[in-house]
């Protein structure tokens, strides 16, 4: 399930990102997207790749990962974001959905730490 009010457009100094074209109220699930769960076995593999940077951990004792499909990959970070993602580990989705009301024409954006708002330095801006 993906709002249809969703667009990818150029974000600035980030390439592109997932932006609203309608505004929405905080609260409300825009995407439901479907995820491919990948072994431990496959991480080596998938580091040596572009993957690499649009993976997710999977929640659970097996050390797995996943791919997000649908508009997850493109979600840009932020420290504070306007939205927050959930695993569902049992059907292998992908809940994105808004924490506060966002502005029509406003970029979307996940904290990649999965807390919205966890200040914990990200893998790609840590030293």
């Amino acid at each position: 399930m993906l709002q249809p009010y969703l667009v990818i457009l150029p974000s600035e100094n980030r390439g592109r990102g997932v932006f609203t074209m309608e505004a929405i109220g905080k609260g409300e699930i825009i995407e439901i997207a479907p995820v491919l769960v990948m072994k431990e076995a496959d991480r080596p593999y998938l580091d040596k790749t572009l993957l690499h940077d649009y993976i997710f951990e999977w929640p659970g004792e097996d050390k797995q990962c996943c791919m997000a499909l649908g508009y997850v990959p493109i979600y840009n970070h932020a420290y504070e974001a306007n939205c927050e993602y959930e695993m569902d580990r049992e059907n292998h989705l992908m809940t994105i959905k808004t924490v506060r009301a966002i502005e029509k024409g406003e970029e979307l954006f996940l904290n990649y730490n999965g807390e919205w708002n966890d200040p914990k330095p990200v893998w790609f801006e840590a030293s």
